[in-house]
């Protein structure tokens, strides 16, 4: 047990490498992403307790960029697996929690640094390889980042531990943090190799233990995010990530008596019915399950007409192409004042004809591949809906090949209804969607902005005008959980802005803060009394 309360080390957010031409760093990442892809095809297995385990199903992977190039394969399960991951992280659970949070921080911060030194490199590469992120994306995203939500989240561990409750006199009034009641299921996505570690970490740093499915296009630095763990100390049946079929895990997880938890990040679609698939057997687990989801988002740039033209212009070429679009916070749809509309579009048209797009592995690509064939058909989808309508028009890109990498080059549509399809839809891709409104309408707009979409993840307002900005902010209350002023709404920093939304975005538990931390615990009142009453009698009742 605990001999003391301990202080962890204080968190400040990793600095983030700039990969400038001839820096050691670029040097050296460059060289472990030739070496990676040139290295023998690797089979990543599944993690259940302390096995690896491989089956005959064996799955291609390939870079999006290059996908008829084989980096390795990894292992496809079956419902028997799901339940022997269960049982894994149902024999670890007892244990794990058990241990003294001191130790299990010491794990995760041991993690952090060992991913800020020997293991950086090959997170990165991996992320570029298979996710195709350029250098700067893999690097904010699965260093820096996780980085940094390994070191916050013990931080915030700690201040969840350390909120205790009031003591009247002559008793004590204590809370213990118990992990859940049973395991955790965590779904991650493929585009951040940061919220891929985290969703099972988050809840495993509580005490819990976790069935981890990661998405099968991440799978390649999924594996390096096992290893970092395993190298760390973690122990076996604390994580146990499973590479099977999303209907076959979730006929087994859902109707599992001592399910306790779904930490995910996905679609809208899925998590909705995942939400459905829950309730629908709330009978049969021993206690109400947790339901963490961070989903989709139709994020937004809201200029006013006193806005400066070339940083919304700069806003929009990285808030909507960075990484392809394929941020839930990238912005996909912005509303430009008839004053400066025009010069906004010339800037972002300039932008767009000087974006270089090819391999990551060639550091001068601002754009890179997006992830899958049916996320580059999808997208291409819109974009001959565009073309073949007469209520929009590209005014910038929209080509795409496929024949090597699943390239689509940065589109930007000008629709002339503020409820055009592409206004509307969430497309997860290199597409941006541009309103121009008369300039003397801005709140009749802000409250058609608010109305358009479902979703309500991040958005950002463009102003010089301080009484503009508080209309915005109150008007688009409920419109973004993560909202900007004179910024792009992409981005988020942990510890800095903690990130999600509602409407259809999600349950807005904010990764990245104690909000996230705290729902991955069951707490316990104590109230012990020290001189123990023996007469039921109270005052009132004296003659």
């Amino acid at each position: 047990m605990p001999k003391a309360i301990y202080n962890i080390p204080f968190p400040i957010n990793e600095p983030i490498n700039s990969y400038a031409p001839n820096t050691p760093e670029k040097e050296s990442l460059i060289a472990k992403y030739n070496e990676m892809y040139n290295q023998k095809p690797i089979d990543v297995p599944m993690y259940i307790g302390g096995k690896e385990i491989r089956t005959e199903d064996k799955r291609e992977m390939n870079p999006p960029h290059d996908h008829k190039h084989v980096l390795g394969h990894f292992n496809f399960g079956t419902a028997q697996h799901v339940k022997d991951a269960i049982d894994s992280a149902l024999e670890a659970k007892q244990k794990w929690a058990d241990l003294p949070w001191e130790h299990r921080a010491a794990i995760f911060l041991k993690a952090a640094d060992l991913l800020a030194g020997p293991f950086r490199n090959k997170m990165n590469a991996a992320t570029m390889l298979a996710q195709s992120k350029n250098v700067m994306q893999a690097e904010i995203d699965a260093s820096c980042e996780l980085i940094d939500f390994l070191r916050f989240n013990v931080s915030f561990m700690q201040q969840i531990y350390a909120e205790q409750p009031e003591s009247s006199e002559g008793i004590w009034n204590r809370l213990e943090y118990r992990p859940l009641e049973g395991f955790v299921f965590a779904i991650t996505p493929f585009n951040f190799t940061a919220i891929a570690a985290n969703l099972p970490a988050a809840a495993a740093m509580m005490g819990n233990t976790v069935v981890w499915k990661p998405a099968e296009t991440q799978v390649y630095s999924a594996q390096v995010i096992m290893e970092l763990f395993k190298e760390a100390g973690l122990p076996d049946g604390v994580i146990n990530m499973i590479t099977v079929d999303g209907p076959v895990a979730g006929d087994i997880v859902f109707k599992h008596k001592d399910f306790a938890g779904l930490h995910f990040t996905g679609s809208t679609g899925v998590f909705r019915h995942l939400w459905q698939e829950i309730g629908s057997n709330l009978s049969k687990y021993r206690t109400y399950p947790r339901i963490v989801g961070e989903t989709g988002g139709k994020d937004f740039i809201m200029v006013h007409k006193s806005a400066k033209a070339k940083q919304v212009s700069t806003a929009i070429s990285r808030g909507a192409f960075e990484f392809q679009g394929q941020k839930c916070s990238a912005a996909s749809r912005a509303y430009l004042p008839s004053n400066i509309a025009d010069e906004v579009m010339e800037f972002v048209k300039e932008d767009v004809k000087s974006f270089k797009m090819g391999s990551t592995g060639d550091t001068n690509n601002f754009i890179n591949a997006v992830i899958d064939e049916k996320a580059f058909d999808k997208i291409a989808g819109y974009i001959d809906f565009v073309k073949n309508s007469d209520e929009a028009e590209i005014i910038a890109g929209g080509n795409y090949d496929k024949s090597k990498g699943y390239f689509i080059e940065p589109t930007v549509v000008l629709a002339k209804s503020p409820k055009f399809k592409t206004m509307v839809e969430e497309i997860f891709g290199p597409v941006i969607t541009l309103y121009v409104y008369d300039e003397n309408k801005f709140e009749e707009t802000l409250h058609i902005l608010d109305e358009t979409s479902e979703y309500a993840l991040t958005g950002s307002i463009f102003s010089q005008d301080r009484y503009a900005i508080d209309l915005a902010t109150k008007v688009l209350v409920n419109a973004a959980g993560n909202f900007y002023i004179n910024d792009k709404p992409t981005g988020a920093v942990v510890g800095q802005q903690p990130f999600g939304g509602a409407r259809g975005s999600g349950t807005n538990d904010k990764a990245g803060s104690y909000l996230n931390l705290i729902r991955w615990v069951s707490p316990r009142t104590i109230k012990e009394t020290f001189v123990t009453p023996t007469d039921y009698r109270y005052a009132f009742l004296g003659e």
